[in-house]
């Protein structure tokens, strides 16, 4: 079959409907957005709660400075946390701290929280860092509907989950091995990559435990630091009186 010259005459562009805005701007799809907010009849005037996960290249949108798998997995078990102690189901659903799949479920004739994930624009490949937040959420407590297939470890020809290759990935292994490979390689590299690091006295023996301190279970409250000199175009504002 030849090919057909595509005809845009002044027909087609009388009857050309442009997308919503934010989908132009590539913020959102509103693909997925329809089909996370809909509840079913069934239900009537339940509310449908989102599990939302947003990177950038400086913060996992929970102001936490790092944005890797470690990073992440850090974030959701922070959320979750937090937000069951502001429902005061924290003592109920405590999450698990044992390596492995998880899925919460009820506990004394209480149901879990449950959210459903929202990845936005996010390409949801294996072992994509959208996922390592939600095993957070999930292992901080919160109920969020999902399978081990998207979990790094997870090998779609053998369908088995290494769940002890994902515990590596979630406490920073590999930004370890990296910190000693460009330590040898290039020691003024490793210096000005991980300057913040070797401040706070981290480097790649340690740095398990570090990842391990940030997980908190037991003290998730949030304080408030008051800024009494805030800078013109900070993103620090000044404690209200």
């Amino acid at each position: 079959m030849g090919l057909v010259k595509v005809v845009k005459n002044k027909a087609y562009f009388k009857r050309y409907q442009v997308k919503l805005k934010r989908r132009r701007q590539g913020k959102t799809d509103y693909y997925a957005r329809k089909r996370l907010t809909v509840q079913d009849k069934n239900k009537y005037n339940t509310p449908k709660y989102r599990l939302i996960v947003r990177f950038t290249n400086k913060d996992v949108i929970a102001q936490v400075g790092l944005t890797n798998y470690a990073a992440g997995y850090a974030t959701g078990l922070l959320l979750a946390r937090r937000h069951l102690k502001n429902l005061q189901l924290d003592k109920t659903f405590k999450g698990q701290e044992d390596v492995g799949f998880y899925t919460v479920e009820e506990e004394d004739g209480r149901s879990p929280f449950k959210a459903v994930l929202d990845v936005g624009l996010a390409r949801t490949t294996t072992g994509c860092k959208v996922f390592a937040v939600m095993k957070g959420v999930a292992d901080g407590g919160i109920e969020v509907p999902h399978s081990e297939n998207r979990f790094f470890g997870y090998d779609s020809e053998s369908k088995k989950y290494d769940a002890e290759a994902h515990r590596d990935r979630i406490f920073g292994k590999h930004v370890a091995e990296y910190m000693r490979s460009l330590k040898e390689e290039d020691e003024d590299a490793y210096k000005r990559q991980f300057s913040h690091f070797i401040a706070n006295g981290i480097d790649a023996d340690n740095l398990e435990e570090a990842s391990t301190n940030v997980n908190v279970f037991e003290d998730n409250s949030y304080t408030l630091h008051c800024c009494s000199d805030v800078q013109e175009g900070s993103r620090c504002h000044p404690c209200q009186p």
